[in-house]
């Protein structure tokens, strides 16, 4: 009951409606199970969201208008804190794991009695249907304790690999093979560490026919002195009438080469590799990755939130919401040293070298400089006008 009231106070309780059936454009189910959520307990595919997911989190909010400062309030609620539950790093983390999960993520704009958005919440994994009501589209969330429906129009929505369906993107099943195989590869290494870590073997007798009782007794005596944990020399002693006869066990397991394979199977998939999940990229690789698998993301958020957040006069008066990741970030030392000469030549302030630097700015520093032996063409002109001028009074 108190989870249901905590849901009602956010998103304002379920709105109860006559419903049908969404129909898509092709015929398409307007159903979608959740899938794919099993695949984050796999060791890799968590590697790779995490490194996706962390990436995406450094990212920076700007609302403008007309490419000048715009919405304070609205920039301030979403780096700082987009809802009760998260700031700005966790919200981009969250929704860009759900993306990668599921292919699919609604974020539910909050809204004041006055339209204006006062909180954006990634909407949790649930089963969900797309359903008609007076000719618009809605969204129902169906949760264990509740269900909620939401308007398109409420809802920002961002899809990967956005193919079959005209609401959501396509499940993960294509990697599911070789998840499986990585999976299988795993276990059977292990169940090969457990088979060949004890002692195995055949224990003879030379004593004449023994009863199944005698034969197990004597078995269970050598097990027990013998296999034991607590025999820690490893030495066993038999007498003239008892033989032991091990059994040397080589189960056949995948080579590296195989595990391998499958580990990149995964990371193409997911567009990594090696060298970016465990920080080794260099300056180039790094730049490709911001450019293949950061950018592409906040591109498409940055276009839902001001579609959705916005209304369309606010839009007529280019008011945006833009994600930016200071591509900076992703240079080596060597190259943001390099931007020296930038600064030099008045291309950038002070304070902005400084912040690829990491350091903090400096009073004055958002003036931009410029060395004193280069100057605009045209003062360069003047100059040797006026130099020439003074050679023919000479």
């Amino acid at each position: 009951m108190k989870l249901r009231n905590a849901i009602k106070a956010i998103f304002g309780g379920i709105k109860q409606y006559i419903t049908s059936v969404w129909r898509e454009i092709g015929g398409y189910t307007s159903r979608f199970s959740s899938f794919g959520s099993d695949v984050y307990a796999n060791e890799v595919v968590r590697a790779c969201i995490r490194t996706l997911a962390e990436h995406t989190s450094k990212a920076n909010v700007k609302v403008l208008r007309d490419g000048r400062q715009g919405d304070k309030r609205l920039e301030r609620m979403i780096q700082y804190r987009p809802n009760i539950y998260m700031n700005g790093k966790d919200f981009l983390y969250k929704v860009r794991t759900l993306l990668e999960i599921h292919n699919v993520v609604f974020i539910y704009i909050m809204r004041d009695d006055f339209g204006r958005c006062v909180g954006l919440y990634p909407m949790p994994t649930a089963q969900l249907e797309a359903v008609k009501v007076n000719d618009g589209l809605y969204i129902k969330f169906y949760y264990p304790s509740t269900v909620m429906c939401h308007s398109w129009e409420d809802l920002a929505v961002l899809r990967k690999d956005y193919n079959t369906s005209d609401i959501w993107g396509d499940s993960n099943s294509a990697i599911l093979t070789s998840l499986d195989l990585l999976n299988t590869t795993n276990e059977g290494m292990a169940n090969a560490i457990k088979s060949t870590a004890n002692l195995r073997g055949i224990l003879k007798t030379t004593k004449a026919m023994l009863s199944p009782e005698d034969a197990k007794k004597q078995k269970d005596m050598f097990v027990e002195d013998y296999m034991a944990l607590n025999n820690s020399s490893g030495i066993a002693m038999l007498d003239a009438t008892q033989s032991f006869e091990p059994i040397t066990m080589q189960p056949q397991i995948a080579s590296y080469k195989n595990i391998e394979e499958l580990r990149n199977n995964i990371y193409r998939y997911f567009g990594l590799n090696e060298d970016i999940i465990m920080s080794k990229a260099d300056a180039d690789k790094r730049e490709a990755f911001y450019e293949a698998r950061i950018e592409p993301f906040l591109l498409a958020l940055s276009l839902e939130l001001t579609n959705k957040v916005f209304t369309d006069r606010e839009r007529g008066f280019e008011n945006e919401i833009m994600f930016e990741s200071n591509r900076m970030s992703y240079m080596s030392m060597r190259e943001k040293l390099s931007l020296l000469s930038m600064v030099d030549r008045g291309a950038m302030t002070p304070n902005e070298w400084r912040q690829a630097l990491n350091l903090a700015p400096l009073e004055g520093g958002d003036v931009p400089i410029r060395r004193l032996d280069t100057a605009p063409t045209t003062v360069m002109t003047e100059t040797e006008d006026e130099d020439d001028n003074e050679g023919q009074i000479l």
